[in-house]
């Protein structure tokens, strides 16, 4: 058997325990070196609620550089009212086996203080 990374044995550890729903959707934040990409998806239907990337050309126009914490914070600003306007106001943080600190944290931080709650 192959061995896996310790971010990805992490996020098998971390799926085994998060579920998302209708009501309450998993909001999975994955990272590269040059981007941040967040999904709201519902695991009861299997499909995605909506994504937002700071690949995306519109966010380009406003940050033209996306694997910064500045970058970060924003998009979890972006995240968060898009979240609201659509009416999820509740989510379940999978930050995808990465830890808690830097880009991670500024998305999650940034989206909480828009009005996520997790």
């Amino acid at each position: 058997m192959k061995k896996l990374s310790p971010r990805k044995r992490r996020h098998r550890i971390i799926r085994k325990k998060i579920l998302g729903t209708k009501e309450k959707p998993r909001l999975c934040v994955t990272r590269s070196a040059r981007n941040l990409y967040a999904q709201l998806i519902d695991d009861m239907e299997g499909r995605t609620i909506f994504s937002l990337s700071t690949a995306a050309a519109d966010f380009r126009k406003k940050m033209a550089y996306g694997g910064n914490r500045k970058a970060a914070g924003a998009l979890g600003k972006e995240m968060a009212e898009q979240a609201v306007s659509k009416g999820v106001s509740r989510v379940v943080f999978d930050r995808a086996g990465y830890l808690f600190h830097g880009r991670i944290k500024e998305f999650a931080d940034a989206a909480r203080k828009n009005g996520l709650v997790f």
